[in-house]
């Protein structure tokens, strides 16, 4: 019977390890944009002191706090919209071959269609409306989120389906215990593709169309130059999609994934 490496269980949990990394990575990133930034003494080259003292003003008023809150709160609609439109679409492209063949080609123009086309016809369409907005928003999240789940759907085990059927699980049980399973990781990767794609479609539709927000806060501070401002609102929305992503999704990646071990 082999007996356990003395060496390797003192060796650093590998969480510890990936984490003094990025911390170090992140460290030396402000360090050198300080220097970087002490060295050009340029007023559009704001340090990380100033833009985080540009921060904590902005916080203190509540400005930085309402206008991310508005924000995330257009993130969250047009992004549950996308999600359940597209996995529907991508669920029945990738279990029918012929409706795949026929609107293969729609889903490929609709890939390629600009962002900011879609968000200057909603608003011609709909009004400057927040419904135009989220619908925009929406509409750019959707082709990407059925791509993913289609190639999910396709991928499909037989062996399994068959399985369940010699078992007789009926329908919603072969979706719970079958199909859905099958289907996490490609979720989990739409679900991760498209939070970093909608959060930055929706600071332009806010820029564009919108009294509110992260985007029509930029553009204000655009319009004076301002890059300290410009850098604090996105270095907190930044900090806050991080959350997300470690709080939320990698969590829910690794409990989707725990029947593959």
């Amino acid at each position: 019977m082999q007996r356990p490496s003395p060496l390797r269980s003192a060796e650093t949990p590998e969480w510890v390890s990936r984490l003094t990394w990025s911390l170090g990575s992140i460290v030396a990133f402000f360090v050198f944009w300080e220097v970087m930034a002490l060295l050009i003494q340029h007023r559009h080259l704001p340090g990380p002191s100033v833009v985080f003292a540009a921060m904590m003003r902005e916080a203190a008023s509540g400005e930085l706090l309402y206008h991310i809150g508005m924000t995330l709160y257009r993130v969250a609609i047009a992004f549950t919209l996308a999600m359940l439109i597209g996995s529907a679409i991508g669920i029945a492209l990738g279990r029918n071959g012929k409706a795949d063949r026929f609107f293969d080609t729609w889903l490929i123009l609709f890939l390629n269609l600009p962002a900011l086309v879609v968000i200057i016809l909603c608003y011609v369409w709909f009004g400057r409306t927040e419904l135009a907005a989220i619908f925009a928003v929406a509409i750019n999240k959707i082709p990407n989120a059925a791509v993913t789940v289609r190639e999910g759907a396709r991928s499909l085990s037989r062996d399994l389906a068959e399985m369940a059927h010699m078992y007789r699980f009926g329908y919603w049980r072969t979706l719970r215990h079958v199909t859905l399973p099958q289907l996490a990781p490609f979720f989990l990767a739409a679900a991760r593709n498209g939070l970093s794609l909608v959060w930055k479609i929706v600071l332009v539709v806010e820029l564009l169309g919108r009294s509110d927000g992260v985007g029509f806060q930029l553009g204000i501070y655009f319009h004076m130059f301002d890059v300290a401002m410009i850098l604090a609102y996105a270095l907190a929305f930044i900090f806050v999609v991080q959350i997300i992503e470690f709080g939320v999704l990698q969590p829910l990646g690794n409990r989707v994934n725990r029947w593959r071990r």
